[in-house]
């Protein structure tokens, strides 16, 4: 009974996101979506309160893309220095191709950016543990010599969140598999912007 509770929700959910990626958020509505998915309006309120309360459900759904890709950078056996760099690209790619798949709903995404923080809050948190074991690994074996994990991860996040939008707008355009683009971002990341005569 759960999984054919989980599976409905999982239909409606994607089913919304199709309908907000195609029409928009603002020109959908809940009769739409119970339409589009041959369930009754009863069923998508008994799961969802509201549009919105849907919305964020989309959100969340691509968002969880997002950090089952981080995951699988976070679970590969390389040293913590490749790693950060793979995570950085990684992540910045994912949130490209979510928000480029996602057609109409991109438009909404830029629109609506305080209520996707809000929903993000939760998946921040969870990157910023990823960035801290990344760190901590890399102290630990002797890559990293930084003092203050917690903050260091959190700068990082912050960093790395704030190239998102430039990414999807096309301004940056980072390829992992460059090698020039790769020793930019680790040029930045370990040694800074000091020359070496100056260390």
């Amino acid at each position: 009974m759960v999984s054919a509770i989980s599976k409905t929700k999982k239909n409606l959910i994607d089913v919304a996101q199709q309908l907000f990626a195609k029409k928009g958020v603002e020109n959908t509505t809940m009769n739409d979506i119970a339409e589009a998915s041959q369930r009754g309006r009863r069923t998508l309120y008994t799961y969802f309160s509201s549009k919105n309360d849907i919305y964020k459900a989309v959100i969340e759904s691509e968002l969880n893309v997002l950090y089952n890709r981080l995951e699988e950078v976070i679970k590969r056996d390389i040293p913590a220095d490749e790693k950060l760099i793979l995570l950085a690209f990684t992540r910045l790619n994912a949130v490209k191709e979510v928000v480029t798949r996602n057609g109409t709903l991109r438009a909404d995404f830029f629109r609506d950016i305080w209520q996707v923080e809000n929903v993000r809050k939760e998946f921040d948190r969870k990157e910023i543990r990823y960035l801290e074991g990344i760190i901590h690994d890399g102290c630990n074996k002797g890559i990293f010599g930084t003092k203050n994990v917690k903050q260091t991860a959190e700068i990082l996040h912050y960093a790395f969140k704030g190239l998102e939008v430039p990414t999807i707008r096309g301004a940056m355009k980072l390829d992992y598999n460059k090698k020039e683009d790769r020793e930019v971002i680790a040029d930045i990341l370990f040694k800074g912007l000091y020359s070496r005569s100056e260390k």
